[in-house]
């Protein structure tokens, strides 16, 4: 289904989109809403994060390989 009236894409008008939409994000990221959102996503991530050197059994198999 196409219509009469759509402009094809060009490079200009997906950067205009771009920057749009770019702009659209830091306005809200600086309401109190968007820092919420924000705050919440950033504690999301931390928390399933493992820091430092993780054995895992992969890792075990690989150390096996290059004993000589």
């Amino acid at each position: 289904m196409t219509t009469k009236n759509a402009k094809p894409l060009n490079r200009r008008n997906f950067f205009a989109g771009a920057a749009a939409l770019a702009g659209g994000a830091v306005i809200l990221a600086k309401t109190p809403v968007g820092q919420q959102i924000i705050s919440e996503v950033e504690d999301g991530l931390t928390s399933q994060k493992k820091t430092g050197y993780q054995l895992t059994e992969h890792i075990q198999k690989y150390y096996k390989t290059t004993l000589v």
